[in-house]
């Protein structure tokens, strides 16, 4: 990311904090330097106080992300997204900008504290609206296969990429984004791209939990948003308790992705299965262009889509392409 759109991201978020500059001419500004948040290809995030400014990635479609900016300014919806401070996009060098209220985010090192009974919630709230007519497919599939892409990329005929690539192959069409997913699930509002770092308290510090990150809402499968927690379980990465808790408060709200009670992995198995493919994708893209090997956490994944690929046919979710 250029220093110029950093500086005036910096910029637009400063003017939300001080619309009138020319009100105190004579008081320097006691803010301390724009902080970014985040920089990567798919976008830079900078605050400054109270106030943060979103570049999102090049080639954003601009009537999709107002129809999203839109949805997280819904009433309905109020509680569940974090809403934006405008619900029109503005333009600064050529990237689409959006601006947001400030939120605290999950403490990467409290790991204890992890809110995922808050996060079912939220999610179990967001999947009993219906989506609008006309609103774009979330991306989750698009995602993993755009995952997967870059994987082949950077590792160009490397056996390593052979058991992820032929789990790939065995998801079916919708999971791969080479068709819409079942018309019976492609009716929920998902956020698309669910972890904790898309969790925030608002009020900052100690407000309620709110999703953020709407690049990837959209209509489609519910399952997906369960889909990260489920295959971290069925990897042994989030312990069985955890993921009960989790399971069992988005079905206590009524959410509608698995059955109430029973068995949710005839549900939930195929995207499951997808995300891990995607993280193991990842994983071995990211290690690759950045010259090491996968970690463990990492490794386990792989693993997985190892395990995923030798299973006979009749277990495997859909039919292979």
């Amino acid at each position: 990311m250029t220093s110029t759109v950093v500086r005036a991201l910096g910029a637009l978020a400063h003017g939300l904090v001080h619309p009138d500059p020319s009100a105190s001419p004579a008081r320097p500004c006691a803010c301390p330097a724009p902080d970014v948040l985040a920089d990567r290809a798919d976008g830079t995030v900078v605050r400054c106080g109270p106030a943060v400014a979103k570049a999102h990635a090049p080639g954003t479609d601009a009537p999709g992300l107002a129809a999203r900016l839109a949805l997280a300014a819904d009433p309905r919806l109020a509680g569940v997204l974090l809403p934006p401070l405008s619900v029109r996009p503005t333009t600064r060098h050529g990237r689409l900008i959006t601006l947001w209220p400030y939120g605290a985010p999950v403490d990467p090192d409290d790991p204890d504290a992890a809110p995922w009974e808050e996060a079912a919630v939220l999610l179990a709230r967001l999947h009993r609206v219906r989506a609008p007519r006309g609103l774009a497919p979330m991306r989750g599939p698009v995602k993993a296969a755009r995952a997967v892409a870059r994987m082949r990329a950077a590792r160009p005929g490397d056996p390593a990429t052979v058991p992820v690539d032929a789990a790939w192959r065995r998801l079916p069409d919708w999971a791969r984004a080479e068709e819409p997913a079942p018309p019976r699930r492609a009716v929920a509002l998902c956020h698309g791209d669910l972890h904790l770092g898309q969790l925030v308290r608002h009020p900052a510090p100690d407000g309620r939990w709110l999703l953020i990150d709407i690049d990837d809402l959209g209509r489609g499968d519910p399952t997906w948003d369960l889909a990260r927690p489920a295959a971290w379980y069925a990897a042994g990465l989030l312990p069985p308790e955890v993921w009960l808790r989790f399971l069992d408060t988005y079905r206590a709200e009524g959410g509608p992705a698995v059955p109430p009670d029973g068995d949710p992995w005839p549900e939930l198995d195929t995207a499951a299965r997808a995300l891990t493919v995607q993280t193991a994708a990842l994983a071995l893209a990211k290690s690759a262009e950045q010259r090491r090997d996968p970690d463990e956490v990492e490794r386990t994944m792989i693993d997985c889509c190892a395990r995923i690929a030798a299973l006979p046919p009749e277990l495997a979710p859909g039919r292979p392409s």
